[in-house]
């Protein structure tokens, strides 16, 4: 929690690419760790007052029968986030955030979105370094910072679960379960710290 803290008030010069970077990380960790193909492909019809619903581009070739919509309940951080860098026309067809246009084959639309993850974790990178963050903090993090911040406050893994878009609980354990071994190691590491103090 303090690291993402320290992440969330780390100053930028505003409309930065830097500063841009780090509010899409943010976003996507405030947002069910929505990826960025996701947050990228995000329109105002997905909006509804405080909520965004929305399927995950991963599922889009699933039945629809068998797809859960996601619902994020917005923060104001992240309706901060929407304001500053989304499409000034907020029609219901307009894409929220301007990275994709309409029209674009999926060779395009991929190119961009890759495009943007590596913007991100570039300058993630960065800021993390010169935080004295010693892990590697990329797109794909944030959706682990989000998913640890509620395994930890005690949120139902039933509720983390749907939060992801997962579609077993046994999905989101192996999920969790991936990561937590992090945390045993930096643990085990403590065992011997007397070392580093010699």
């Amino acid at each position: 929690m303090a690291e993402l803290e320290q992440i969330f008030h780390y100053p930028t010069i505003s409309n930065s690419s830097e500063d841009k970077a780090r509010d899409f990380w943010v976003f996507s960790c405030l947002c069910n760790g929505m990826n960025i193909k996701d947050i990228c492909r995000l329109k105002y019809s997905n909006l509804d007052g405080d909520k965004l619903i929305f399927y995950r581009a991963k599922t889009e070739n699933t039945k629809k029968s068998n797809q859960k919509p996601i619902v994020v309940f917005l923060t104001p951080e992240a309706k901060a986030i929407i304001e500053k860098w989304g499409n000034p026309a907020k029609l219901s067809t307009s894409y929220i955030f301007p990275i994709l246009q309409p029209n674009i084959t999926p060779q395009q639309e991929r190119a961009l979105v890759q495009y943007l993850t590596k913007q991100v974790n570039k300058y993630m990178k960065r800021i993390v370094e010169t935080l004295g963050i010693d892990k590697p903090v990329t797109t794909y993090a944030a959706r682990h910072s989000f998913s640890t911040v509620l395994k930890r406050s005690g949120a139902p893994i039933e509720f983390i679960s749907e939060s992801l878009g997962h579609n077993s609980l046994q999905t989101t354990e192996h999920y969790l379960d991936s990561f937590e071994d992090d945390v045993k190691k930096q643990y085990a590491n403590l065992l011997t710290k007397f070392k580093d103090d010699a």
